[in-house]
């Protein structure tokens, strides 16, 4: 999975930001098609600490608000999972990032 502004910065920069708050995040969305759902992960985002988390999960609730809601009767269960975890900030997942990081 790709990881998302971390362009141009050296590692030390990355564990530095962390320290101050940075976060690694994952933001979800819904697709529906009649029948069939379908919640995805983003990619993974990293959040400097000056910054806000919820802004950069804005699109992936705004396609889960036009297509996520039709598939009965997992659209509208995924797609009020997905947009509370956007507006939450989306998914942490530092510690998992760190913890692959040093394993190799």
């Amino acid at each position: 999975m790709k990881i998302v502004g971390i362009e141009g910065m050296t590692d030390q920069e990355v564990m530095d930001e962390i320290q101050k708050g940075g976060k690694f995040v994952i933001y979800q969305y819904c697709i529906s098609i009649i029948i069939m759902s379908f919640r995805q992960p983003s990619n993974i985002y990293f959040i400097k600490s000056d910054q806000g988390s919820v802004g950069k999960g804005l699109g992936f609730s705004l396609i889960t608000l036009l297509l996520g809601w039709w598939g009965i009767p997992w659209g509208p269960i995924y797609s009020i999972g997905s947009l509370y975890t956007n507006f939450s900030g989306g998914k942490n997942v530092t510690n998992d990032i760190l913890s692959g990081a040093q394993g190799e």
